[in-house]
């Protein structure tokens, strides 16, 4: 009979070094059901699973950076000409924009500025002229 809890504990540890749920699964003989049939009966393992998610992507991101790092060393262009436009502010990528903003300032009528006192009059925002 499979131990439930060793099984979880494997599936973290194996997701800490691959976060990918299908590879974790299938060396472990569990079925991808299972697993997320676990991951929402049990909290405490949903949130284990998705910190050992994190982890393993922290380590994905280390090694694939690391690669980068050595494909510049060896003089690849492509490396190169990534690095450079993701590290260095001169080669990022930049749209420029040209052209006119128009703004047209009307007058209000006097019609229109009487609606808008009586309507803040009557909301209270201003004190009402005691001229009218």
């Amino acid at each position: 009979m499979k131990n439930i809890k060793q099984d979880k504990e494997l599936l973290i540890e194996q997701l800490k070094k691959t976060p990918i749920i299908q590879i974790a699964c299938e060396k472990l003989g569990v079925s991808r059901p299972t697993f997320y049939r676990w991951k929402t009966q049990d909290d405490e393992f949903a949130k284990k699973i998705d910190e050992a998610i994190l982890e393993g992507n922290l380590l994905v991101n280390d090694l694939a950076e690391t690669n980068l790092v050595n494909a510049v060393k060896d003089k690849n262009m492509t490396a190169i000409m990534y690095w450079l436009k993701h590290h260095h502010k001169t080669y990022t990528t930049k749209i420029e924009l040209n052209g006119k903003i128009k703004t047209e300032y009307n007058q209000l009528t006097p019609e229109q500025l009487e609606a808008i006192t009586r309507a803040l009059n009557l909301a209270s925002l201003i004190e009402p002229d005691k001229n009218n």
